[in-house]
């Protein structure tokens, strides 16, 4: 098997961490500047024997070992021996990775409906392609900003709504809160995907404007979290966990704000401050 080569024969590595990234801090009450080191994401389109496959949001280290991996797990091949090449080819919106198995292996890849499961993390898993999975996100109006004191009120309020989580312990949860800082709808779900998706469909059956507040999340943000919430009208986004960088920079093309690590405290606010005020 050939492994670990871009087209042309160049040697290909791993990309580098994220560099620190300056982000806004509200804490004590007060905003601060500080370094923050972001999680890589990258999307990452699987294409065999030339046919695109599926696309899933990957961490960008270790790609030959996910290639080989992912490859066994969806039972495309029993063995890796029979994976001839891989190839990684870094494309404008993301990495491409080029999967040759034999003509027998790709023919009934072909004849199969595809039925991926990559886990609860991707949220892409039936897209096939790295230009449908990045579509380009609405540019989110102007808005006036949103008091920090109310995103604090909304995370010390967002636990007593968790029913299926206190029963539980399982569970993400996604929440519509006022611009005053009311938790006005949740939904609940085993998939962070899932819950967003629930949420804007409740919002969207009750005539719940998402220009009229902000949203919260139970989980980490990803590229899929911020483009939902973009696509939903969330011009702020609030998560409990960390972004990766590919959210950022989806956020801050948005022109979204993305505010993580928002726990009792203070947060880390990642894109557009100006639409999050002290007080």
């Amino acid at each position: 098997m050939t492994a670990g080569r871009l087209a042309g024969g160049r040697q290909r590595r791993d990309r580098p961490l994220a560099p620190g990234r300056k982000v806004r801090r509200y804490e004590g009450g007060r905003f601060v500047e500080r370094i923050e080191t972001v999680a890589g994401e990258c999307a990452t389109a699987m294409v065999y024997n030339g046919q695109d496959f599926a696309v899933l949001m990957t961490s960008p280290e270790h790609l030959e070992d996910f290639a080989t991996g992912f490859t066994l797990a969806e039972g495309i091949v029993d063995h890796a021996s029979e994976i001839e090449a891989v190839e990684i080819e870094d494309v404008v919106l993301g990495v491409e990775i080029r999967i040759t198995i034999p003509a027998a292996r790709m023919a009934a890849l072909a004849d199969r409906q595809r039925h991926v499961t990559a886990g609860t993390s991707c949220g892409m898993c039936g897209i096939l392609s790295i230009e449908r999975a990045l579509r380009p996100l609405p540019t989110l109006p102007p808005a006036p900003p949103i008091p920090a004191p109310s995103i604090e009120r909304a995370l010390a309020a967002l636990p007593a709504t968790q029913t299926l989580n206190r029963q539980s312990g399982a569970v993400h949860a996604a929440a519509f809160a006022t611009r005053e800082g009311r938790v006005a709808l949740v939904r609940e779900d085993v998939g962070r995907h899932n819950a967003l998706d629930k949420l804007t469909g409740a919002m969207a059956r009750t005539g719940t404007a998402a220009e009229d507040g902000f949203l919260v999340l139970t989980s980490r943000c990803s590229t899929e979290m911020v483009q939902k919430a973009a696509l939903a009208g969330f011009a702020v986004v609030v998560a409990i966990s960390a972004p990766t960088t590919l959210a950022v920079e989806l956020a801050d093309a948005a022109g979204q704000a993305l505010i993580g690590f928002a726990r009792q405290g203070g947060f880390n606010i990642y894109t557009h401050e100006q639409r999050i005020s002290a007080g």
